[in-house]
C-alpha cells in the first residue's frame, strides 16, 4: 500500500521533539482522515507494515467504542508489532484485552481503585504539593527551576507509590522502569536497549525484560498479605488474582499510572506559562479549576496515540479497512478537531462542553482518570496560591515518542510575588 506525497508523515518518533505536530494533524483531518502511514526502520527498530491514522474527533471515538471491530487483543496496543512470541504474554493485561475478558480484570481492580480510596489521599496530595513547589522556589538558581526534576517527577511518583503502597525505600524503583519502558523510543531519555540475537532491539516491554518488576511485584504483594494496608496492592493482593495477572496489574498501574501525571502536569504548567491572561484568570478564581485541568489535559494529552487491529474487513471515514490492518488513533488530534472544539488552538479555561478523548473512549477509558484529575487540580491550586506566574527560562525538553506526549526538561522561573 503506497503512502501518498500529500500524507504527512505523524509515524517518525523524532518529529515530537519539536511538540505536537498540529498543522500535520490538521491536514490529516482535512484531507486524509484515515490516512495510511509507513512504518520505516528509525533508530534500529525494524520497519513495520504500516497503518491508518485516525484524527478526527469522531472516528477516534467510533474506534475506542467499537472492540468488536478495533481489538486490543488481536495486536496489543502499541503501533510497533510486538514479537509474535511475546503477544501472548502482552495479553495477560487488561489493556490488551478485549470485553469480556476485559470486563472480569476491570472490575477486580476497579474495587482495589475506588473514588473513595483515591480522594482518601488528597491531604498528602496537597501537602506533597506545597513541600515541593516551597523547596523548588527555594532552591532555584539565579529565580529558574527546572520544573520535571525539582517538582513534577517527584510528585507524580510519590502520589502514586503513596496509594500502591509501595514502601519508600523502593519508590526509586518505579521511577526507573518507568523511564526504561516509556523512553524506549529516546536515546537520551532512556537507558541504550538490550539487543536480540538479531542485532535489533528488544521491546522493554517484552517478559525477557520485565523480570525485575515482576519478581518485584510478587514479593510486595506477600508482604501485604502479612502486613495489609489500606492501599491498592493490598486490595490486588488479596484479589484472588492468579500470579501473572497480578504481575501485569503492577505493570500497568506503575507505568501508566506514573506517566499520565508526569506528562500531563508539566505540559499544562507550560500552557499556562505561554498564555499569561489565562493563567491570571485562573489564579484570579474567574476560572473553576476542575474545568481548566480539562482544557489543560484537551491541548496536553499524556498519551499521543494508542493502536487498534481490524477483526474483520470493514470502513471508516470512506476509507476500506482490511481485517488485520492496524488503525491508530491520535489523541491530540482528536482534542483539536475543528468539527468539535470552537478555535482548538486557543487555551479556553472556561471550554464547555470539553469531550476530549486525553484519557481515552469506550471500555479501555483511563482507570486512573478520578486519581490523575485530584493531582492535576491540587498542584494548579497550589501553584496559584503560593507561585508567581509561570513563565519560561528556557526551552522545553520534550521527548523523542508517538506514544508518550512527554517534557523531560521544563525551565521556569519562580521568583517573584505570588500570582
Amino acid at each position: 500500500m503506497d503512502h501518498a506525497a500529500d500524507v504527512p508523515d505523524v509515524f517518525d518518533p523524532r518529529i515530537y521533539a519539536s511538540g505536537i505536530p498540529h498543522e500535520r494533524y490538521r491536514l490529516l483531518r482535512e484531507r486524509h482522515p484515515v490516512a495510511w502511514q509507513a512504518e520505516p526502520k528509525i533508530q534500529g527498530w525494524p520497519a513495520g507494515p504500516g497503518f491508518w491514522a485516525v484524527t478526527r474527533h469522531a472516528d477516534v471515538v467510533r474506534v475506542l467504542r467499537d472492540h468488536r471491530t478495533y481489538s486490543s487483543w488481536l495486536g496489543a496496543t502499541q503501533i510497533r508489532d510486538p514479537d509474535p512470541a511475546d503477544l501472548p504474554f502482552l495479553r495477560r493485561t487488561m489493556l490488551n484485552q478485549d470485553p469480556p475478558e476485559h470486563g472480569r480484570l476491570r472490575r477486580l481492580v476497579s474495587r482495589a481503585f475506588t473514588p473513595a480510596r483515591v480522594d482518601a489521599f488528597a491531604g498528602r496530595v496537597r501537602e506533597r504539593a506545597r513541600t515541593l513547589l516551597a523547596a523548588a522556589r527555594r532552591d532555584a538558581e539565579d529565580g529558574a527551576v527546572d520544573l520535571v526534576g525539582a517538582v513534577t517527577d517527584e510528585y507524580a511518583l510519590l502520589n502514586l507509590t503513596d496509594l500502591l503502597g509501595v514502601p519508600a525505600a523502593d519508590r526509586a524503583l518505579l521511577l526507573e522502569w518507568t523511564v526504561r519502558i516509556i523512553g524506549y523510543q529516546d536515546p537520551d531519555d532512556a537507558p541504550a536497549p538490550l539487543l536480540g540475537p538479531d542485532g535489533t532491539p528488544l521491546n522493554p516491554r517484552s517478559p525477557a525484560l520485565l523480570g525485575e518488576m515482576f519478581a518485584y511485584a510478587r514479593e510486595l504483594a506477600d508482604h501485604k498479605r502479612r502486613h495489609p494496608g489500606d492501599d491498592v496492592m493490598t486490595a490486588l493482593a488479596e484479589a484472588g488474582l492468579d500470579p501473572a495477572e497480578l504481575e501485569m496489574f503492577f505493570f500497568l498501574l506503575t507505568v501508566a499510572g506514573n506517566d499520565t501525571v508526569r506528562s500531563a502536569a508539566p505540559g499544562g504548567l507550560l500552557a499556562l506559562a505561554q498564555a499569561p491572561d489565562a493563567y491570571h484568570r485562573l489564579a484570579r478564581g474567574s476560572v473553576p479549576f476542575d474545568r481548566a485541568v480539562d482544557e489543560l489535559l484537551r491541548v496536553h494529552p499524556p498519551v499521543l496515540s494508542f493502536r487498534r487491529t481490524a477483526a474483520v474487513d470493514t470502513e471508516l471515514a470512506g476509507q476500506r479497512i482490511r481485517a488485520g490492518d492496524k488503525v491508530v488513533v491520535f489523541h491530540a488530534s482528536a482534542n483539536h478537531d475543528e468539527r468539535v472544539f470552537a478555535d482548538p488552538g486557543r487555551l479556553d479555561l472556561a471550554r464547555t462542553p470539553n469531550p476530549h478523548v486525553s484519557f481515552g473512549d469506550g471500555p479501555h477509558v483511563c482507570l486512573g482518570a478520578h486519581f490523575a484529575r485530584l493531582q492535576l487540580r491540587t498542584l494548579y491550586e497550589e501553584w496559584c496560591a503560593a507561585m508567581p506566574a509561570p513563565e519560561p527560562a528556557g526551552p522545553p525538553r520534550r521527548l523523542v515518542s508517538n506514544f508518550i506526549n512527554g517534557i523531560t526538561r521544563l525551565p521556569l522561573r519562580v521568583s517573584g510575588p505570588a500570582r
